[in-house]
């Protein structure tokens, strides 16, 4: 078993930025692919971003491309998204995942944090 705890998120103006943070239980993490994903009011989650086991590959969802950073530091078990330029449209709850499996473009993941609410005013 694998516990998620998002934070970092909150209210910010159009155009500001936000860091997540998601922090993982377990002695495991530097063998886990972790992803962001989004959910906002009334629609599906999707994807949002994600990062290999080492750190060294990540993969964007289009519309957050050079936006949004994901990264992660192995030693504090923790995986981040830097978000800049952010817009209305990023408002949702956004939650972090992981998966033992390889393949930062998969969207299969085993363990799903909470999440922290991102709310972007215009």
């Amino acid at each position: 078993q694998v516990q998620l705890v998002a934070s970092g998120g909150g209210l910010v103006q159009a155009g500001g930025s936000l860091r997540l943070s998601c922090a993982a239980s377990g002695r495991s993490f530097s063998s886990y692919r972790m992803g962001w994903f989004r959910q906002a009011p009334g629609k599906e989650r999707e994807f949002v971003a994600a990062i290999s086991s080492s750190g060294s590959t990540t993969y964007y969802v289009n519309f957050v491309k050079g936006r949004f950073t994901i990264s992660r530091d192995n030693t504090k078990n923790t995986v981040y998204l830097q978000m800049n330029s952010l817009n209305p449209e990023d408002t949702a709850v956004y939650l972090c995942a992981a998966d033992a499996t390889t393949g930062v473009n998969r969207n299969e993941y085993k363990y799903w944090g909470q999440g922290t609410q991102v709310t972007v005013s215009s």
